[in-house]
């Protein structure tokens, strides 16, 4: 599967940073133009932009495979 094809989906990647840092994220994926990915990280809530020759590996994921980012305190 490539990455174009996970356009628009939750997926989660396998990402090395400049450094040489190695990541694995959950994002949803939005757009990508001119080597670069336009995401939405799950668990830093927030958009990245991330170079596409830095993502190693690609899995697509269903919604229920999420687990929350935050929940919420049920009232006592």
């Amino acid at each position: 599967m490539t990455i174009e094809s996970c356009i628009g989906r939750l997926v989660e990647i396998v990402y090395v940073d400049t450094s040489g840092k190695f990541s694995q994220r959950r994002v949803n994926l939005f757009a990508i133009r001119n080597g670069k990915a336009r995401v939405f990280d799950l668990n830093k809530r927030g958009f990245r932009t991330l170079s596409v020759d830095r993502i190693l590996a690609v899995l697509p994921l269903s919604s229920s495979s999420i687990k929350p980012v935050v929940t919420a305190r049920q009232p006592t």
